[in-house]
């Protein structure tokens, strides 16, 4: 099938938030299949490692044949074509998040013009919550049991 609609949703999910998975689940129903590819950057470290976050983003996801989950490094735009995926998902919190990810959008654009880059907004009760602000609370012993998935919380 050559003309499937592939979307990456790309990010660290570090952790996997239930923003993220709401962002996801309400991006289903536009393609044939979402790679959800966690960003693994070599230069910084991460909070959970790279098999950790793999392992919580299967859990979260198992029951669903649309979606494959995979690590990359590098350009997101060179994962793209990678998967063949001519469609990128973004979640948006907010206005700076917006602005952020517009300008990605536009260089993806000019690197690899087939990909469109769809932006979802996210729900309002979700939109304070981030895996940067998670990983503060967990780090300070906090509970995070409402802003992470279920399936997340036995790998914490």
């Amino acid at each position: 099938m050559n003309n499937m609609k592939i979307a990456l949703f790309p990010g660290s999910f570090d952790p996997i938030t239930i923003a993220h998975v709401d962002i996801l689940k309400r991006a289903l129903p536009l393609f044939d299949k979402i790679v959800v590819g966690i960003g693994l950057n070599s230069s910084k470290q991460g909070f959970l490692t790279a098999e950790k976050r793999e392992e919580i983003v299967r859990s979260v996801f198992t029951s669903d044949d649309k979606i494959e989950i995979q690590p990359y490094e590098g350009l997101t735009v060179d994962f793209c074509r990678k998967v063949k995926a001519t469609y990128m998902v973004r979640g948006i919190r907010s206005v700076a998040d917006f602005e952020y990810e517009r300008a990605i959008a536009q260089i993806n654009q000019t690197m690899m013009p087939e990909v469109e880059t769809i932006f979802i907004l996210s729900k309002p009760e979700y939109s304070a919550i981030s895996s940067t602000i998670v990983r503060d609370i967990l780090r300070n012993g906090g509970d995070v049991s409402s802003f992470l998935p279920k399936e997340a919380m036995q790998y914490l």
